[in-house]
């Protein structure tokens, strides 16, 4: 029987992949728990395993003058028998083989064995996934339904495909295989939970390093990633070789690599931009497919405020500020967008106010110079400062008899200084 049960327990490593240490710790406490069952007592047992003798019970027993209780006690004479330097109040080991065991003890040790496996099984599948968090896996779906998790199969083991994980458009059908992104492995009511995701961003960067050898190779780096599930996703590349296109690695010839990653998210649009150090270049590329014209960066607030052409101005929002959106989370900036005729009039508006508020300063302060008067030249200007007449405020203020009383200054001439000066 020892044969049969080592065999049995390396059988179990091979299939199960579960270490012979755990399965041997099991059975002990298997047997452990089928002589309680049996006999009441675990106190005065132990289960130890030889590789010669296979399992075996080790009953330590009180030696005593008269035996009470069999099952934990024994009598001198029997105890001398196993070692003769023992006294009363000693114990002394009895071994007893599993053939000794009994039919029902047997049964329940098989019982808590199964048990044991079954709970290694979860550990183990628990451990493996969850250091495989992060990657990108292959499954076939085994259960679906319109707004219902999808159970995915992946080898020995089910995941899940949470509702909040799967992309809106996306349809799921029984047998079809599909990768997605392992995002946690959790321990629930009923052992180990693999939760799955079509949604996260990193799924984009995943499938780019499976579909690029640059990115394996790591000449190509993926900078940072932005999406929105099922629309658009917008991913930053970078090569550590001037001499090797990062965008056109990853796009590859006729668009065959990036194609892939598309077809794989069910057609949802890439764009393939390149990262720089500098802000503003990593700003303008982060808006494609669209246009640029300027790029105006505050690297205090992270803040860009940026021109583009007027025809440009909706492909670089995008549609309900989507491409907009992108490329903020892609570059971590925040960007506000204009058209050129924008901008202008903007400016036109400005420098108009701040006209504006010039002159009430000057009329505020009464400092506005006369010889801003239309028809004011050096000569009449010199006249009328030696009349007193110092600022245009003061001309404001003026009769007609007080100018025309001024050389050089008739009714008509005078009326129009007049008007000009209460204008300003």
């Amino acid at each position: 029987m020892k044969a049969e049960l080592q065999e049995a327990l390396a059988q179990i490593e091979k299939d199960k992949g579960i270490k012979k240490e755990v399965l041997i710790q099991a059975t002990k406490d298997a047997l452990t728990s089928a002589y309680k069952k049996s006999f009441g007592s675990t106190h005065n047992i132990e289960v130890e395993f030889d590789n010669k003798k296979g399992f075996y019970l080790v009953f330590n027993k009180d030696v005593v003058e008269t035996v009470k209780n069999s099952h934990t006690q024994i009598s001198l004479s029997d105890a001398k028998a196993i070692d003769s330097k023992v006294e009363i109040g000693d114990k002394v080991k009895i071994e007893s083989f599993l053939e000794d065991f009994g039919r029902i003890a047997a049964q329940t040790a098989k019982q808590v064995i199964t048990q044991r496996i079954r709970e290694a099984e979860k550990n183990l599948i628990y451990e493996e996934f969850k250091e495989r968090t992060g990657e990108v896996i292959t499954g076939i779906i085994q259960r679906t339904g319109k707004n219902q998790n999808v159970l995915i199969q992946l080898g020995k083991t089910e995941a899940v495909l949470p509702l909040k994980e799967q992309i809106f458009n996306e349809k799921y059908k029984v047998g079809d295989r599909i990768k997605c992104y392992i995002l946690n492995a959790v321990i629930g009511n009923r052992g180990p939970e693999i939760i799955l995701s079509r949604t996260y961003p990193e799924l984009v960067k995943r499938l780019f390093e499976m579909e690029v050898p640059e990115i394996y190779e790591n000449i190509v780096s993926i900078k940072s990633v932005s999406r929105v599930p099922g629309h658009r996703a917008k991913i930053a590349v970078a090569s550590v070789d001037p001499n090797v296109d990062a965008v056109g690695a990853c796009v590859g010839m006729k668009g065959m690599r990036v194609q892939a990653v598309i077809k794989e998210l069910n057609g949802e649009k890439i764009d393939v931009v390149g990262y720089s150090e500098d802000p503003a270049v990593f700003i303008e590329n982060s808006l494609s497919p669209s246009k640029v014209d300027e790029v105006i960066v505050d690297k205090e607030t992270k803040t860009s405020l940026v021109i583009v052409p007027d025809d440009q101005l909706s492909l670089a929002i995008g549609k309900e500020g989507q491409n907009v959106r992108l490329a903020a989370k892609l570059t971590g900036w925040r960007i506000d967008i204009k058209s050129k005729s924008q901008v202008a009039k903007e400016k036109e508006a400005e420098l108009l106010k701040k006209a504006e508020e010039e002159l009430d300063r000057k009329k505020e302060e009464g400092t506005g110079d006369i010889k801003e008067l239309a028809g004011v030249g050096p000569k009449l200007e010199s006249k009328l400062k030696d009349a007193g007449f110092k600022t245009i405020e003061d001309i404001a203020k003026a009769t007609i008899e007080e100018l025309t009383a001024i050389p050089l200054l008739g009714k008509v001439k005078a009326e129009k200084l007049l008007k000009e000066a209460k204008n300003l």
